[in-house]
């Protein structure tokens, strides 16, 4: 608890939860069947601007993103599952389906991440889900898709950012691939999912028809490695690991400095080349053949990281970011979140925010985005406790009290008071 009370005292922007603000998704009903990671990603963005978003969780231990956890705290949790609700059902109950059934007959959206062939075993399949509420959209996330010969595979993150060509981009020179150490293809795949959510609104606003949405992990990874294919295609060639260096771009790297921090660059545009070169006293590249334009530069960037990076380990990243910013070069420092917390830029803007959870603890987060000018994305409540609305939210799908009653009774549900 004490670095969690040392987060505390970070000047995170403070703000408070506001159940009764709205936003431009307000009455929106999403059900959320999904789990970890891409499909909270999804549904978040749908909360944040308003959705009112029934996170269905399976008993006893409710969605596994629960046990991402630092310090026995449920920080993934906390800040991906904000502005959500609970509802704890035990999936293998005899009336599950049929609770199921009812919340989707109600809703605008459905999220599941199950194994491919799963909702279709519970009874669940698309075709009937739209012959009882034909506008439904439904958004499928899997790892490899509804179709093709993987689509039958578990799909975690991991196993995408490894098939789908990132991994063996990522690492050093002559050495192995590497993972990102974030859930990035969860991230991405999320944010298309929550984009394809809102196109599938238009869409029904012009047919009145829902739609199913196959989003696979895979294919969303695939579209941030920029045009490896047609790259792949025009030379033959497999683009081989450059460590912090870029195939396709020069100058760009990271440089140490004399007092052991971390300046990241980015000037392959010539005018930016130009000032930097300058800037290291090595005004004369740019005439020089070998550093003439970006594609020349991108075959000598070990001479180029020679000089940049000998300059750069002869001062401080102070010194450094002074020089490069008066000259308007493209460089940043290689910031931690220890760096971002007293940054006064991310303190300005509120990046972080933090708002008090039930228990009173303080909760540091990136506030809703994206940032528009009335401020659209609301904080309203925090992440619930594993089934603190199933009561609440089962009698606004039209469940009498006695029904409830007897569902907790049974332990089909479970039921945690506010």
């Amino acid at each position: 608890m004490e670095k969690a009370k040392a987060a505390g005292r970070q000047p995170w922007k403070k703000v408070q939860f506001s159940p009764a603000s709205t936003g431009p998704l307000n009455g929106l009903r999403v059900v959320d069947l999904s789990r970890l990671v891409a499909g909270n990603m999804a549904s978040l963005q749908l909360a944040d601007a308003g959705a009112d978003v029934t996170k269905i969780e399976p008993l006893p231990a409710g969605d596994p993103l629960r046990a991402w956890q630092q310090d026995g705290i449920q920080t993934f949790w906390s800040v991906y599952c904000r502005n959500k609700k609970s509802l704890a059902l035990d999936f293998r109950h005899d009336q599950s389906i049929g609770i199921l059934t009812r919340l989707i007959d109600r809703a605008d959206v459905l999220i599941e991440s199950f194994r491919t062939g799963t909702l279709e075993s519970m009874g669940l399949a698309p075709a009937q889900l739209h012959q009882r509420n034909p506008g439904l959209i439904i958004l499928r996330v899997s790892g490899f898709g509804q179709t093709g010969p993987y689509s039958h595979r578990p799909g975690f993150g991991t196993m995408v950012e490894a098939m789908s060509g990132f991994a063996s981009r990522t690492g050093e020179v002559g050495g192995g691939p590497l993972l990102p150490p974030v859930a990035l293809a969860d991230m991405v795949s999320g944010l298309y999912g929550s984009n394809g959510i809102m196109m599938a609104l238009q869409s029904r606003q012009k047919t009145g028809l829902g739609q199913v949405i196959d989003l696979a992990l895979l294919d969303s990874m695939v579209s941030v490695l920029g045009p490896d294919a047609f790259d792949y295609a025009v030379t033959g060639a497999v683009k081989q690991r450059v460590g912090n260096g870029s195939n396709t771009a020069s100058p760009r790297n990271i440089y140490q400095t004399s007092d052991h921090h971390y300046i990241a660059i980015s000037a392959s545009i010539q005018s930016t080349a130009k000032r930097l070169f300058t800037a290291v006293g090595a005004g004369e590249m740019i005439e020089d053949p070998r550093f003439s334009n970006n594609a020349a530069r991108v075959e000598h960037q070990a001479e180029i990281d020679k000089i940049i990076g000998g300059w750069i380990a002869k001062r401080n990243r102070q010194e450094v970011m002074t020089i490069f910013e008066s000259e308007g070069i493209t460089a940043a420092p290689v910031n931690d979140i220890a760096d971002n917390a007293a940054d006064p830029h991310f303190i300005e803007r509120g990046i972080y925010v933090a708002a008090e959870d039930m228990s009173g603890s303080e909760v540091a987060m990136h506030q809703p985005l994206p940032i528009m000018q009335n401020n659209l994305g609301r904080l309203r409540f925090p992440a619930p406790t594993l089934g603190q609305h199933s009561r609440s939210l089962l009698a606004e799908a039209g469940f009498h009290d006695d029904e409830i009653d007897q569902l907790i009774a049974d332990h089909a549900i479970a039921h945690q008071p506010d």
